[in-house]
């Protein structure tokens, strides 16, 4: 059972003083996300694409067992969130840019604590991080510190450690924001390595090519909500013009023009 699925959830937040303020708002609580559900299946990339604010990365926690949903529930290879909590995560990989590797360690110390501490047998650590070091080019600075590290580099150190375990199931928010296009593509060529490896992997990403590239299927996030959830081709063919950043566009306009009627 290597599939993920995302059933009916509901995450509420109350907001600050300052946070009404900022969006112009009375409102005490603000609904990230509403009856989320998707699922997402081994062998393919799950792409989660929607506007600032939108709710993905909300999504993306809730599966990550970081926060908990009000309502609802989220399955991980047959494991909930909620109940299953400590399996959910063996089973998993996460990445995002709110988690930072700590500046005055070395990629190769932050590799071998966090391999033992998923339970990682002293010579499987070994293969795993000279294969994922070679493969990203971290080997060289392997005992250089974070702090010292180039920014593209901090990030493949980042995804080398958070699959030290060799999750089924992959997790990554916005994976190449801010990298320059040699490490972006090193990144997206491994998602890809990870999809044949049939590995079930959910991507969040604002960058509408890099969707259409590596996506299997889309889930369309507007205010919290799932505007649209199909294959990367059955989404493209529903607009006139067969174009993704077209219908994005269509969507978010609606919603907007919705809001203000």
């Amino acid at each position: 059972m290597n599939t993920l699925e995302v059933k009916n959830i509901k995450k509420t937040f109350k907001l600050s003083r300052k946070q009404r303020k900022l969006d112009k708002t009375d409102e005490k609580y603000k609904v990230a996300v509403n009856d989320l559900s998707f699922t997402a299946y081994p062998g393919e990339i799950f792409g989660l694409l929607g506007p600032n604010g939108a709710g993905k990365t909300t999504c993306l926690r809730t599966i990550s067992t970081l926060i908990k949903p009000d309502e609802g529930d989220i399955f991980v290879g047959g494991s909930s969130v909620i109940t299953d909590s400590f399996e959910v995560r063996s089973k998993i990989g996460f990445l995002t840019s709110e988690l930072k590797l700590e500046d005055h360690f070395t990629p190769n110390y932050l590799f071998t604590y966090f391999s033992r501490l998923h339970g990682i047998l002293e010579e499987d650590i070994e293969k795993n991080r000279n294969e994922l070091f070679k493969r990203f080019g971290i080997d060289e600075f392997m005992e250089v510190k974070v702090g010292d590290l180039s920014s593209g580099m901090k990030q493949k150190t980042s995804i080398a450690i958070s699959l030290v375990h060799n999750p089924n199931f992959i997790i990554f928010d916005e994976p190449t924001n801010g990298l320059d296009v040699l490490t972006a593509r090193s990144v997206t060529d491994y998602l890809i390595d990870l999809k044949n490896q049939g590995k079930t992997v959910i991507l969040s990403t604002h960058i509408l090519s890099v969707v259409e590239k590596l996506c299997n299927r889309v889930g369309i996030i507007i205010n919290g909500k799932m505007k649209v959830n199909d294959t990367i081709e059955n989404v493209k063919n529903s607009h006139p013009s067969k174009d993704l950043e077209e219908l994005f566009f269509d969507l978010v306009k609606e919603e907007e023009e919705g809001v203000l009627l």
